[in-house]
């Protein structure tokens, strides 16, 4: 079994993995980066030829930078299967419509998604796939392959301290692909959640939380206590969230339908309410965080950003001109839970995804086994 980066290790962003034996040929999640400009950087770097003899994609949750370029992906020459969970399936044309083209985004309507289901075994050529849920939002899940008797891991993004949605655990592996988005971060998710519902009693005139409309929005429902508001786009994609209680932990589903139900409503054009707004998407690059952002900038209304800020960003703006506040709300696994992963999963050797090369070779000490000098375009044996 062979991998190949075609994005996301050494770098953040376009999260894109090919894994291929005996003439078999994966991809793992076909993501953008949102920091670069659109053109060669902001896709995979995988050529018109190498997708062409890709037989399928299987994406593992519907963020930009894991499902953004499937539609980009059809049309410079994908033409195999495309695999995911219903919910996923349900939330990619949303991602879609922020970040690719209209071109795209109609190709990718237009393709048949097959279904799969987390626990379910399934196969695709030599390969024998399992999927487990993610914990970092409802619909993801990880990915376990194995063929000619070796076996990967690739965790996708995961949580495994999620107070709201379920993380199931990996099985073994030979190589393995950890989730490195929050590189050496060691605060635990407990001290994160603290710190935030403290800077929000402490703005009780309320406050603007641009967020992702899929995992860390649920999140964020269930850990604030005072006056909520989102956005009426919103309710929906929230609505269905919280139904699919599989994926949910459990008696979660009730506090967090709650909560949905109480929810103030605010549109572009009205006062930003006395409440903390819940708004699509976490970068104000989409969505009704855009125009939340301009006013909020404008008016000197409290901004708290709690996930990461691609440069050039609306949010990046913000921050950088002392107008809005960062603290890290816990969607991706602290550099002590990345140990314990690779620990239990007693892979030989250990990849890591979503983090730059220099943040990459920081984490060497704390995980065994961790390569660090590979990057998009170069290829290991499993």
């Amino acid at each position: 079994m062979k991998l190949t980066i075609h994005g996301g290790v050494g770098e953040k962003g376009r999260t894109c993995i090919a894994v291929e034996d005996e003439g078999t040929r994966l991809l793992l999640d076909v993501g953008i980066d949102t920091s670069a400009p659109r053109g060669p950087r902001y896709y995979p770097a995988i050529t018109p030829a190498e997708l062409a003899e890709i037989d399928a994609i299987i994406v593992t949750h519907a963020h930009e930078d894991h499902v953004a370029a499937l539609g980009w992906c059809l049309a410079a020459g994908f033409s195999g299967r495309i695999l995911m969970t219903t919910e996923t399936a349900a939330e990619a044309d949303a991602t879609l419509a922020a970040y690719a083209t209209p071109a795209e985004r109609k190709l990718a309507q237009a393709a048949p998604v097959e279904i799969i289901a987390p626990g379910q075994d399934f196969a695709i050529g030599p390969f024998a796939i399992r999927t487990g849920r993610s914990g970092h939002v409802v619909g993801g899940v990880w990915c376990h392959l194995t063929a000619g008797g070796r076996s990967l891991g690739y965790c996708g993004d995961v949580l495994p301290e999620s107070t709201v949605l379920a993380m199931d655990p990996l099985p073994p592996c030979d190589l393995l692909l950890v989730d490195a988005s929050y590189g050496s971060d060691t605060v635990p998710a407990a001290a994160r959640s603290a710190a935030i519902t403290d800077w929000i009693a402490r703005h009780p005139q309320g406050a603007v939380l641009p967020t992702p409309i899929s995992g860390r929005s649920i999140e964020l429902l269930g850990l604030i206590d005072g006056p909520v508001a989102i956005h009426p786009s919103m309710r929906e994609a929230l609505a269905r969230q919280i139904a699919a209680e599989d994926w949910l932990k459990p008696d979660m589903a009730a506090k967090l339908s709650g909560r949905l139900a109480g929810a103030l409503l605010w549109e572009e054009g009205q006062p930003l309410p006395q409440a903390v707004l819940i708004c699509d998407d976490g970068m104000g690059l989409s969505g009704p965080s855009r125009a939340a952002l301009v006013q909020a900038g404008r008016d000197g209304h409290p901004v708290l950003l709690t996930g990461h800020i691609p440069k050039g960003s609306p949010a990046d703006a913000l921050h950088a001109a002392g107008k809005g506040e960062w603290l890290r709300f816990p969607t991706h696994p602290t550099l002590p839970e990345n140990a314990v992963i690779a620990a239990a999963s007693g892979a030989g050797r250990v990849l890591a995804h979503s983090c730059d090369a220099a943040t990459l070779r920081s984490l060497a000490g704390d995980i065994p086994n961790l390569v660090t000098d590979l990057g998009p375009g170069e290829s290991v044996e499993v």
